[in-house]
C-alpha cells in the first residue's frame, strides 16, 4: 500500500489567530463552511480544537462516502490535525502569517492506499478531488473571516 497525500493552500486576508480560532471551532464556524462534500455533521466531544471529537461523512465522488470520526490535536502553534478512527487518514491544517492582516492556510491529508490498479487510480485522481473539496472549504472560510 503506497502512501496517498493531497495538499492545497490558500492566501486569506486575516491575521493568523483569527484564521486558526475559526478552523478550530468545530461547535460553530467549521460547520458553517463545510460544502457540500461533508453530511452527518456532528461534533461529538470538544468543540474547540484539542479533545474535540468530531464525526461526519465524505463524499469524494458519487460512490465513495468515507464515514470519518476524527480526533483532534494541536501538536503545535497554529497547527491542528484531525486523524480517524475508521481508517489511516489524517489531515493537518496549517496556519502561518504571510504578510501584514494576512495568514496561509495549508491542508494536507495523507492515507495508505490501496494496492493493485485501484491503487493506481486512487494516487491518480484521489489527490486531485480530495484539493478540489478542500479548496472549497478554504475558499468558505475565507468568506467567513475576511468580513469580519
Amino acid at each position: 500500500m503506497a502512501q496517498v497525500e493531497a495538499t492545497t493552500e490558500r492566501i486569506i486576508q486575516a491575521d493568523a489567530e483569527t484564521v486558526f480560532d475559526a478552523l478550530a471551532d468545530y461547535e460553530g464556524t467549521r460547520a458553517k463552511i463545510l460544502p457540500e462534500h461533508f453530511s452527518e455533521y456532528e461534533v461529538r466531544e470538544g468543540g474547540d480544537g484539542e479533545g474535540t471529537l468530531v464525526h461526519w461523512k465524505l463524499q469524494a465522488t458519487s460512490k465513495r462516502i468515507r464515514d470519518c470520526l476524527l480526533e483532534v490535536t494541536e501538536p503545535t502553534d497554529g497547527e491542528l490535525v484531525e486523524k480517524d478512527r475508521n481508517s489511516s487518514m489524517v489531515t493537518t491544517w496549517r496556519v502561518t502569517p504571510a504578510g501584514e492582516g494576512a495568514s496561509r492556510a495549508v491542508v494536507t491529508t495523507v492515507w495508505n492506499g490501496a494496492g493493485g490498479i485501484g491503487g493506481f487510480f486512487e494516487r491518480t485522481f484521489a489527490p486531485k478531488g480530495l484539493a478540489r473539496i478542500y479548496d472549497a472549504l478554504l475558499a468558505n472560510l475565507a468568506g467567513q473571516v475576511e468580513k469580519a
